[in-house]
């Protein structure tokens, strides 16, 4: 019967580059920014790696459909890499890959990168990469992702009879917060500290979103050396050995789109992986035993049903918790304690490591205090690829 990887794998080190519009870089120059930050945190050479696992979404624009781009460029010693994309989950599916293959007995050390070059690429926003297949001819394929969030937002209102005004103000708290969060972060991308009043009244996007409440896209890599727990404590003799306590990801069936009676004010597959992950990690009660978060805030309305979604708000109860600041950064969970999407940035395939780069950083107490979590136990990463009604979301949780 399969038992999960929980504490089966360590994180041995990891890095991360700064995100933003890294004119000046290419992706070569992004993978050895992150991964040099790695390898120094983990104290081992690149010679004791055994197999590396490389996300990447946009490879026509960046870094090609294979591998090679992060053997060439950090002269990895013909050790097998796998490049590998599922949306806005890739960095974490790299990293699942690598922790897979350290749990198995196949490999005893494996790096996971993540990376994405955007900014110069020609395009203002996400480039457009033709459907998903024939259903997007039924969902319509000219829709866009701020109309398709927005959404979520009238549902929402509907679902729990909320006024949108309050909808509203929580959500201009929840882009407040991270901006407050992302201006102590060195290696963010937006640093800048609007005040509630400047995000209620910035130009709208798609209702009840406005520009606030919509994070970008950027350039940045992450990086990520996984393990055995019994050689991560021998390398890192007399400190924090922070452990991978689940992995799980889950992919839309269709249902949500074609013929059920979901509501559209949650993200179904969200709770499904949420579901799991805890069973794996062993825990019962999300709202109190997990320390902190980063979710994937795409738009500030994602960020406030996904709350709900992960159980540790109750539903309809996200909106009263947002104000009243139990996911700021002294609330009792921390959410987006980098910034998040909306300010570290959303270069999609390293996204999903920088949230575990966070976690790891602050399960080892390695902040300055200003943005240090107290005594954080569990760390939860989030991502979210695709639409409301199609998409693949992952869960992770790591741990001491």
């Amino acid at each position: 019967m399969a038992a999960g990887i929980k504490d089966k794998v360590a994180i041995l080190g990891m890095g991360c580059s700064k995100f933003g519009e890294r004119w000046d870089m290419g992706i070569e120059d992004l993978i050895l920014e992150s991964f040099l930050a790695c390898v120094k945190n983990a104290g081992i050479e690149k010679k004791d790696i055994d197999a590396c696992w490389m996300g990447l979404y946009f490879d026509e624009i960046s870094g090609g459909k294979s591998g090679i781009t992060v053997s060439s460029t950090l002269k990895l010693p013909f050790i097998p890499i796998t490049r590998v994309e599922n949306k806005c989950a890739t960095g974490t599916e790299a990293f699942r890959g690598a922790c897979y293959a350290v749990a198995s007995g196949a490999y005893d050390m494996c790096l996971a990168v993540g990376v994405e070059k955007l900014k110069d690429t020609g395009f203002g926003g996400l480039p457009g990469g033709g459907t998903d297949g024939q259903i997007d001819v039924l969902l319509g394929a000219d829709r866009t992702a701020p109309g398709a969030f927005a959404q979520l937002a009238s549902a929402y209102e509907a679902a729990y009879n909320i006024p949108m005004k309050k909808i509203k103000e929580a959500m201009a708290h929840i882009s407040w917060k991270s901006h407050q969060n992302g201006s102590k972060n060195p290696l963010a991308h937006l640093r800048n500290t609007p005040s509630v009043e400047k995000i209620l009244n910035a130009p709208m996007i798609a209702y009840p979103s406005g520009l606030f409440d919509c994070c970008g896209v950027s350039d940045g890599a992450a990086a990520a050396i996984v393990t055995t727990p019994e050689i991560a404590k021998r390398i890192k003799k007399n400190q924090e050995i922070i452990y991978v306590k689940s992995l799980q990801i889950a992919c839309s069936s269709g249902e949500e789109a074609m013929y059920t009676d979901w509501d559209g004010a949650s993200i179904l597959t969200t709770s499904k992986a949420a579901e799991k992950a805890y069973k794996e990690a062993g825990i019962t009660n999300p709202r109190e035993e997990i320390s902190m978060m980063e979710v994937h805030d795409c738009f500030s309305i994602t960020e406030l049903v996904t709350m709900e979604d992960l159980q540790i708000s109750p539903r309809g109860g996200a909106v009263d918790d947002v104000l009243n600041g139990f996911f700021d950064l002294d609330g009792s969970v921390p959410c987006q304690t980098d910034g998040g999407l909306k300010c570290f940035g959303h270069p999609i395939g390293a996204s999903g490591i920088r949230m575990l780069y966070e976690m790891y950083n602050q399960l080892q107490g390695k902040w300055p205090e200003e943005r240090q979590v107290k005594n954080p136990k569990y760390g939860l990463t989030h991502n979210l690829g695709g639409f409301p009604n199609r998409n693949v979301v992952s869960v992770s949780i790591i741990g001491k």
